[in-house]
């Protein structure tokens, strides 16, 4: 083996130690911290009764159930919602403008925020 062959192999094995020894600290720091415990992305983290409650509020649109059986006046509810957004959509005169991105065509209040 050749010294330059030699050195490359030994900054290699330097930087995977470094990289292992780093990544080791910050995750004892980031459970030690307490911080684990706020990662809602782990499977099986239930939210707060207070977010079911929350989140509970805010569906006002209509939702089919994936188990739920389709009948014909569930395929006329659908249908006739689909008709009310083809309509919304056929209205829309040019729609690589700037209105279809407006705060009023996407549904978002200027009010000011208290």
């Amino acid at each position: 083996m050749t010294k330059g062959s030699r050195n490359l192999v030994i900054l290699g094995s330097v930087a995977c130690l470094i990289a292992a020894v780093t990544t080791s600290i910050e995750l004892v720091i980031y459970r030690n911290s307490g911080d684990i415990y706020l990662d809602r992305s782990r499977p099986g983290f239930l939210p707060d009764e207070d977010e079911v409650e929350a989140n509970h509020q805010d569906e006002s649109t209509y939702s089919y159930s994936d188990t739920g059986e389709l009948n014909a006046n569930e395929l006329d509810k659908y249908i006739d919602e689909l008709k009310l957004i083809e309509t919304h959509i056929q209205s829309i005169s040019d729609p690589y403008g700037p209105a279809p991105l407006s705060d009023e065509s996407l549904g978002i209040s200027t009010a000011p925020q208290p």
